[in-house]
C-alpha cells in the first residue's frame, strides 16, 4: 500500500512550496503578535494568500479560504492552525522577533509553536488549491488567541465556515498523530483572613489558610483514569499574598492549571475541587475540553497507511473548540514551545509540508478503498 500512495507534487513544486512557507514563516517571526495583537500577522498571511490568487475571508484576526473547487455535498477537512504567539520570556538571549537561521536551524518566537506547522498547512492547502477532483474540501483557516483561549479566535470563526466534518490542527508533534489531547480548564483560587501587624501576632493569615488547599492540590488523585489519556492533573502555577514584610496578609490569591481527561466533565471536576477545599474557586471561561479522535477513524487510518504513529498529547490546543473529530499534527517539537530562543530546524517544515500532503493522498486512498 505505501507504494500505492505517493506524494501528489514534483521536485520542482516542492521546492517553490518550502521557500514559500520559509520566507512567510520569517516574515510572520518578524511582527510581534501576542495573542489579542495579531492584526499584522493576519495582514501578511492575507496579502500571501491573495498574491496566490487566493482569495481569504476575515473575521477579527482570522483569516481563511475554501479550495477552488469546493462542493457542498463533499466532506470538509479543517485545516487550522494559529499565527498568535505567548509574551517572549525573559531568558531570549536573542531577538525573539529576528527570524535568524543558524545551521539548520531558524529562531525567532512562533517559529516553532506553532508558525512551523501554520505555513507547513498552508502550502499544504495550496497545493490542493486547484485540484477539480479532490474527494473532500478543504478549508484552511489561520486563526488568533489561542495562546491566551482567547473568545476572538477559532471559537468566534467556528459559526462563519459551515458544515465541517474533521479537522487537522497545527500543532508541534514531530509530524505525529496526536489523536487525543487533554482538555483545560484554569480556576483563580482565593483565601480571606484578617490583616494585622506581624510583630504582634495579630490578625489571621490568609497566606497560612491557603497551604492547606495547596497542600491538597499537589496530592490528590482523581479515581478514574483514562485509559487513552491517564490521570486528571492539577498544577498550582501563581500565587501572590502580602502588600509588606509587616503585615499580616489578609489575602490570597493562587491559579491551578487543570489538565482534563475524558473520564470526567468540567463541572464535575469543579465539584469535586470544591468538596476538598476551603478556597473560593472561579473557573476562568474559555474551558478546552479534552478531545479523542477514534483510531478506525479515516484520517488515523490514512496515517497509519504512511507509517505514521498516533500517541496521546498532554498539552491543550484550538481542538479544545471543535465538535468534530480531529487530530492535532506538525512540524517541531512541543518542548520548544514557550522556551528561550524557540527555534524550528528548516528541514522540519520541508517535512512537514510533505507529509501533510501525503497525508490527504493517503486519505484520498482510503476513502476509495475502503471507506468505511
Amino acid at each position: 500500500m505505501l507504494q500505492e500512495i505517493k506524494n501528489s507534487f514534483s521536485n520542482q513544486e516542492a521546492s517553490r512550496l518550502e521557500d514559500d512557507a520559509l520566507w512567510l514563516l520569517k516574515r510572520l517571526i518578524a511582527v510581534p503578535s501576542m495573542s489579542g495583537n495579531e492584526s499584522e500577522t493576519a495582514d501578511l498571511i492575507h496579502a500571501f494568500m491573495a498574491k496566490r490568487g487566493i482569495a481569504t475571508q476575515r473575521l477579527h484576526n482570522n483569516v481563511w479560504a475554501f479550495n477552488k473547487y469546493y462542493q457542498q455535498d463533499k466532506p470538509t477537512i479543517l485545516l487550522n492552525s494559529h499565527h498568535d504567539t505567548v509574551k517572549p520570556n525573559g531568558a531570549y538571549t536573542k531577538n525573539p522577533y529576528f527570524p535568524e537561521i543558524a545551521g539548520a536551524k531558524l529562531y525567532g518566537l512562533g517559529s516553532n509553536d506553532a508558525g512551523g506547522c501554520l505555513v507547513a498547512l498552508m502550502a499544504t492547502f495550496i497545493h490542493f488549491y486547484d485540484s477539480p477532483s479532490l474527494a473532500y474540501n478543504l478549508c484552511f483557516a489561520a486563526t488568533a488567541e489561542e495562546e491566551n483561549f482567547g473568545p476572538n479566535g477559532l471559537k468566534a470563526l467556528l459559526p462563519e465556515l459551515g458544515k465541517l466534518d474533521f479537522a487537522i490542527v497545527g500543532e508541534p508533534t514531530g509530524m505525529q498523530l496526536a489523536t487525543a489531547e487533554m482538555g483545560c480548564m484554569v480556576l483563580d483560587c482565593s483565601t480571606h483572613g484578617i490583616a494585622g501587624h506581624a510583630a504582634r501576632n495579630e490578625g489571621d493569615n490568609a497566606l497560612y489558610k491557603a497551604l492547606a488547599d495547596l497542600q491538597w492540590f499537589a496530592n490528590y488523585q482523581f479515581p478514574k483514569q483514562s485509559a487513552f489519556m491517564g490521570p486528571v492533573k492539577m498544577t498550582v502555577t501563581q500565587i501572590g499574598a502580602g502588600i509588606q514584610h509587616n503585615i499580616v496578609p489578609h489575602e490570597c490569591h493562587f491559579t491551578v492549571d487543570v489538565r482534563l481527561s475524558d473520564c470526567y466533565t468540567p463541572d464535575e471536576v469543579l465539584g469535586i475541587i470544591k468538596e476538598h477545599t476551603h478556597c473560593e474557586v472561579e473557573a476562568r471561561p474559555g474551558i478546552f475540553k479534552p478531545s479523542c479522535m477514534n483510531q478506525l477513524h479515516p484520517l488515523v487510518r490514512a496515517g497509519m497507511n504512511i507509517g505514521l504513529k498516533t500517541y496521546n498529547s498532554p498539552t491543550s490546543s484550538d481542538q479544545g473548540w471543535l465538535e468534530i473529530p480531529s487530530l492535532k499534527m506538525g512540524p517541531g517539537d512541543s518542548a520548544r514551545s514557550h522556551m528561550p530562543d524557540e527555534y524550528i530546524f528548516t528541514c522540519e517544515i520541508a517535512e512537514g509540508i510533505s507529509i501533510y500532503i501525503k497525508l490527504l493522498d493517503s486519505l484520498l486512498y482510503c476513502l476509495i478503498h475502503n471507506p468505511e
